[in-house]
């Protein structure tokens, strides 16, 4: 049984002293008995080493937004994998739609960022998904499992690897996939994995939701067979929010 996996993505939010407070109160509510399910917080850069100490205690992860496909160099403003890896990190989100489309990135800038990751020994959270102009258009699927394709290009073990599926039009917007929804798309993607990897790498693999993910639509999108956690943006900049989904998650 794969065991599920959230994640509070907290985007450019919270000062350090902010980071500090909110991370506090979700260690002190899960401690170091988390069980069924794993647990990661992705802080803004700044606060990333702060938010280390305070969770360094507990069995939550130390999460990484993003970083750049090389060691170092002149890329003024970008952060390595090696630089996250040194400061305590577990994880790091790649290709989230925000990059993609406020950034520029490309299915194959992000193919480079998650080689360079797991070559660094860090693990990897891959986002894909489409825009609501890409569903109505009917290429949902195309699009998707493209990004799947390009994005695992040249990747040989999945081991380190977690896949967040994300409809653009559900990031921040209210709206959600219904539970039937992610989990048609969710079922693909494992479809995909397992024309790329075989039968036990896709069974092995695990998938979040990412997409308006709140205390009150958990527990039906969670209970679906192919969605194995969540990528979570705004519920887990509350602590009281991100703990009730954490708590579904691990029931």
């Amino acid at each position: 049984m794969r065991k599920k996996i959230v994640v509070g993505n907290w985007k450019m939010n919270k000062t350090v002293e902010e980071a500090v407070e909110l991370s506090t109160a979700v260690a002190e509510h899960l401690g170091d008995g988390l069980v069924n399910c794993e647990v990661g917080i992705a802080p803004a850069f700044p606060a990333l080493e702060a938010v280390g100490k305070v969770v360094e205690w507990s069995d939550i992860r130390l999460v990484a937004q993003n970083c750049h496909y090389e060691d170092d160099g002149a890329y003024t403003g970008e952060v390595s994998a090696r630089m996250l890896e040194s400061i305590g990190c577990t994880y790091v989100i790649l290709g989230h739609s925000e990059r993609r489309q406020l950034f520029g990135e490309t299915s194959a800038t992000v193919n480079l960022k998650v080689k360079k990751a797991l070559g660094e020994g860090l693990r990897v959270i891959m986002c894909v998904g489409e825009t609501l102009d890409e569903r109505e258009k009917g290429i949902t699927t195309e699009v998707v499992t493209g990004q799947v394709r390009s994005g695992l290009d040249g990747v040989s073990d999945l081991v380190s690897v977690v896949i967040a599926y994300e409809p653009v039009w559900a990031i921040g917007t209210g709206k959600t996939a219904t539970p039937e929804q992610a989990e048609e798309m969710h079922a693909t993607i494992r479809d995909t994995i397992r024309e790329m990897y075989g039968d036990l790498p896709a069974e092995h693999l695990r998938i979040q939701y990412g997409g308006s993910v709140k205390p009150s639509n958990v527990a039906e999108l969670f209970a679906k067979p192919n969605i194995d956690g969540g990528l979570i943006g705004g519920a887990s900049l509350k602590a009281d929010d991100f703990v009730a989904i954490v708590r579904a998650a691990c029931c």
